[in-house]
């Protein structure tokens, strides 16, 4: 794309305002992004959910330029907009050495696709999961620019896949923080939502033999993209699937608290209640 030689700087000028424009065109977006911060945040004042809103709409739109970043940068260009901490790549290098399958837990911030690609620069490439598009440009589009540095790409809708990459010891991202429906998930707290339906992958895949559960994501601070790739989970899985779908999504809040800004809240993260007949998003149909 023409647009990703442009100053990375001029890139996220435009991306900002492109952001700020796309919460004037797609109202029932922003409905779904206010009524999100309504239920996670509901102590937080109405001022710093305004602050809050500006800032994920603007980001939203700097990550259209930043996907296409990582589907389509040179890797010497993208590596001087990354940071990562030495004593954090070491620990992540050696267990990639290990031979062990690796579960890259991650979520679901704009900055998503940059993650993977670093990871893969900087670590070791893997299988990523995705959600297929019927639209043949843009599946091209994705599928090309996700496989610039990683090994292959699994529809979300195929654990048995996932499965097989694992037992191949192929590492997989996998960001478990969206709501995929009744039929496939769990009801567990997440922020202050005490019911939110979470699917149970990261338990089921974990049960893989000797599979690390890594946490990693991406965040931007300033001009770079620092990776964060965190400790292996101890303990884990346990025989309780609610108990460890509770425990992963106590670690992506910890990771959506260092920058919610930065979160796609543009989805909505709320919307199957237990009870069938409750609607989170009262206000969308009409927006």
């Amino acid at each position: 794309c023409l647009v990703n030689f442009l100053p990375y700087s001029v890139q996220m000028f435009i991306g900002k305002h492109l952001g700020s424009l796309l919460g004037k065109i797609l109202p029932a977006r922003k409905y779904v992004l206010k009524r999100n911060l309504e239920l996670a945040f509901p102590e937080m004042s109405k001022s710093d959910k305004d602050k809050l809103s500006k800032e994920v709409m603007e980001n939203s739109g700097r990550a259209l330029f930043e996907t296409g970043m990582a589907w389509f940068w040179p890797d010497w260009r993208l590596k001087r907009h990354i940071a990562i901490d030495k004593e954090q790549l070491d620990k992540a290098l050696e267990i990639a050495k290990s031979g062990k399958p690796i579960l890259v837990l991650s979520c679901h911030f704009v900055t998503l696709e940059l993650m993977a690609r670093i990871y893969a620069t900087l670590i070791t490439p893997g299988i990523g999961v995705y959600r297929p598009s019927d639209h043949p440009v843009w599946e091209w589009a994705q599928v090309r620019g996700r496989l610039r540095k990683n090994l292959a790409l699994v529809d979300r809708n195929d654990p048995r896949s996932m499965l097989k990459a694992l037992m191949k010891n192929m590492p997989i991202w996998y960001a478990p923080d969206q709501d995929y429906g009744r039929r496939v998930s769990t009801f567990a707290p997440f922020f202050a939502v005490k019911e939110a339906a979470t699917v149970e992958g990261t338990h089921n895949l974990a049960r893989v033999k000797n599979t690390q559960v890594q946490p990693a994501w991406t965040i931007r601070e300033g001009g770079k993209y620092h990776l964060y790739v965190g400790e292996p989970l101890q303990n884990f899985p346990t025989e309780d699937a609610l108990a460890d779908t509770t425990r992963i999504n106590h670690i992506i809040e910890k990771m959506i608290l260092m920058a919610p800004g930065q979160y796609l809240w543009l989805h909505r993260r709320f919307k199957t209640a237990p009870n069938p007949e409750e609607n989170r998003y009262p206000g969308l149909s009409d927006k």
